[in-house]
Parts: C-alpha cells; sequence; structure tokens
C-alpha cells in the first residue's frame, strides 16, 4: 500500500459556498492501476461525468491531465429549473456538484481517469460530502455516458474495494446519466482564475500536485481553460 499525504496549506478560506471548517488533512492514496482496459475504440473523443465535492478542484485537476480536451464544471441530475447554484448549494435538489471531461482515450483511458478520480480526486469513503464541504451535492459519483465506461467502473470500484487500501467502505456510486447542465461563467477555469484563493490553496492545489507527482505521464503542467 503506498499512500502520499497531502500538505494542505493553511490560509482563509474565502467567501464561497465551495468552503466550510478547517478539518484534518486528507490523505491521497496511490490507487493501482485497473485490472479492466476500457476498450473505447478508435471512434475520436468520448464523454464521462465526475462528482467529487466542490467541482472547482475535480474539475482543476483533470484539466491539467493529458488528453483531457475540455472539463466543464456543472451540475449532474434534477431538473433544468433548479440547475442554479445559489439554489443547489440548499441541498434541496437532487443535483451532484460534477464536471463533464471529454477526452481522447488514444492519449488517455477512462480506466486511468478512475485511477487518478479515486487516487487525488475524492475520497472514496465519504458519503455526501468531501473535504470541508458537506450535502448531498456534494457526493462522489461516476456518472458512465456508455455501456463500457458502466462495466469499467463497476469492475473497478470491486477491485478497489478488495485492495485493502482503504479500511472503510467504498460508498462512491455509479449513477445513470440524466442531464448535465453547465454551471455560471464564474465557476469554469476557477482555480486558473484564482490561484490564490484560499480554498483553491488549502484543498485544490495540493490535488494538482499529486496528480504531477503520482502521474507524471499524464500530467500536463498547462491548465486547459474552457472559458474566457
Amino acid at each position: 500500500m503506498n499512500k502520499i499525504s497531502a500538505l494542505l496549506l493553511a490560509g482563509s478560506l474565502g467567501l464561497s459556498a465551495c468552503a466550510g471548517p478547517a478539518v484534518a488533512a486528507e490523505e491521497l492514496v496511490n490507487a493501482p492501476a485497473s485490472a479492466r482496459i476500457a476498450k473505447e475504440g478508435s471512434g475520436g473523443l468520448k464523454t464521462a461525468i465526475f462528482a467529487g465535492g466542490c467541482f472547482w478542484g475535480v474539475e482543476g485537476v483533470f484539466s491539467h491531465v493529458n488528453g483531457v480536451k475540455s472539463a466543464v464544471s456543472g451540475f449532474h441530475g434534477g431538473n433544468a429549473a433548479s440547475a442554479k447554484y445559489d439554489i443547489i448549494v440548499s441541498g434541496l435538489t437532487d443535483h451532484a456538484e460534477s464536471v463533464k471531461v471529454t477526452y481522447d482515450p488514444a492519449v488517455v483511458r477512462y480506466d486511468e481517469l478512475l485511477r487518478i478520480y479515486f487516487s487525488v480526486v475524492a475520497d472514496p469513503t465519504l458519503k455526501n460530502r468531501q473535504g470541508p464541504d458537506v450535502g448531498a451535492h456534494y457526493r462522489g459519483a461516476l456518472v458512465p455516458t456508455s455501456k463500457e465506461q458502466a462495466a469499467v467502473a463497476r469492475a473497478y470500484i470491486a477491485q478497489l474495494g478488495k485492495s485493502g487500501l482503504w479500511s472503510k467502505p467504498i460508498v462512491t456510486a455509479i449513477e445513470p446519466y440524466k442531464a448535465f447542465y453547465p454551471a455560471e461563467t464564474y465557476h469554469q477555469d476557477f482555480m486558473a482564475k484564482n490561484p490564490r484563493h484560499g480554498y483553491i490553496m488549502r484543498w485544490d492545489k495540493p490535488k494538482v500536485d499529486a496528480l504531477k507527482a503520482l502521474f507524471p505521464t499524464h500530467y500536463r503542467a498547462t491548465f486547459l481553460r474552457d472559458a474566457s
């Protein structure tokens, strides 16, 4: 078992709904390579959705992954009428803060994205929370967009459950795709636009640092921007 403890920087969390009281430092895990390799063919770009707490950090990590062509923060589930940030954070909708990742499987496969997700993005043993953020809208979930992705996700979660990497059960859900609604413009590329934001420094920059350390061949130094 190879675990790397994140060095989380102190500082003000700032005024944001993606924020909460400081809690114990997260522990990042070097998850094993998937035994089930994704076979996504040569049909061009693929899309998958990942929920793992505040979408700023999820987007930030995947925006630094080679082969990712787009990472858009938004909301999965619920309905269009309630897909607004100030409503989502009330916790009264079925939405989850999520990131829609478009990627080139010839460069990075879905199973490799899963490994990155479970290693540095989200703690799979936490239910309806990540880091300091609490509520069902911060749940950890995988949203496959194809039968192949769904099969790979199920196999990998089962593999991780037998790995002994975590002392608690894995509770990350696999949710069927419903609808994805992009978040407001100011949420897009939030880490790139606000690199010194207290929440980013405390919770999300360490995840990108861990991506670089654990997956140097997948790491891209330049943040992939989707919005101006």
